[in-house]
């Protein structure tokens, strides 16, 4: 595997970061996974949107401009060739002596790999996946795709101890997202998924599953989930750019709806897949 380190290509054994970097020793970074597609990006401009967001919050002067962005990622997955792939992205602020005060004079480290996207499941479409609730811990700024991610880790460990495949976060009585992903809940065929604000990351595959419901007249709303509705809900789904859409079909050890995958997921998924056909044909 060939990376990206601080404008340099190199095998990612030799790849090494000095221990005061400011990423190991605070969590002080943000990241971005962008899945490719028959050897394209996908959604890159609105990834790179994100990750500037990001990089805005915590005050770290973006190191390339969109154009340099581009060459980095084009050049990356050039060297790392396969079939799906997802290129990961980390930006910190930098090698400094250890103190929480910013840094003067300091170059942000940037980090880039490419890793093979495993093909979806066939058997997610017959009896899709398990979930927990738990209570969202974590800080107020869940909006940011920071590094810091020890909150999300200890939640997805805990739905793997108790066999499921993620945990949905509970925040003031309202269901708000995944550990590593954005949350969708079906009622009466009616698609819901909380609005976008500091409480959840806003999701790239989450906001092309919205675009694709409207452009097919499904009904769907931006709007809060509360508890109730979530665990009442016919459908439950979960998105990520890794994992696409998973559907949920038991939360906290009961049946969700009849406890099959839906209809309505099966809907999106046809049309989530002949996006995906599209983006490798290089269709409009």
């Amino acid at each position: 595997m060939i990376v990206h380190l601080n404008g340099r290509l190199l095998p990612i054994e030799e790849a090494c970061v000095p221990v005061l970097d400011r990423g190991f020793i605070f969590g002080d970074g943000i990241y971005e996974v962008v899945p490719v597609y028959g050897g394209r990006p996908f959604r890159l401009e609105e990834h790179l949107d994100r990750l500037e967001r990001s990089l805005s919050a915590v005050r770290i002067d973006n190191p390339l401009t969109r154009p340099q962005w581009r060459a980095l990622f084009t050049d990356l997955i050039e060297r790392n060739p396969g079939d799906d792939r997802s290129v990961y992205l980390q930006i910190t602020r930098g090698v400094a002596k250890r103190d929480h005060a910013f840094p003067k004079g300091v170059r942000p480290t940037v980090f880039a790999m490419v890793t093979p996207i495993a093909p979806p499941d066939p058997a997610l479409a017959e009896r899709g996946v398990p979930a927990i609730t738990r209570l969202d811990t974590r800080w107020a700024r869940c909006d940011i795709k920071a590094i810091t991610l020890l909150a999300n880790v200890l939640a997805r460990q805990e739905a793997i101890d108790a066999g499921a495949a993620e945990s949905i976060f509970l925040r003031d009585g309202l269901a708000v997202e995944g550990s590593a992903s954005n949350l969708f809940a079906v009622s009466s065929g009616r698609i819901a998924t909380p609005p976008k604000d500091n409480t959840l990351l806003p999701g790239i595959t989450r906001d092309v599953v919205v675009e694709l419901a409207r452009a097919n007249g499904m009904p769907v709303e931006e709007r809060a989930i509360p508890e109730a509705e979530l665990r009442a809900a016919d459908e439950l789904w979960v998105t990520s750019s890794t994992k696409e859409i998973v559907p949920v079909t038991a939360l906290d050890g009961r049946p969700v709806g009849d406890g099959r995958v839906g209809p309505v997921w099966r809907h999106m998924n046809a049309l989530y897949q002949d996006f995906k056909t599209a983006l490798r044909n290089d269709a409009p």
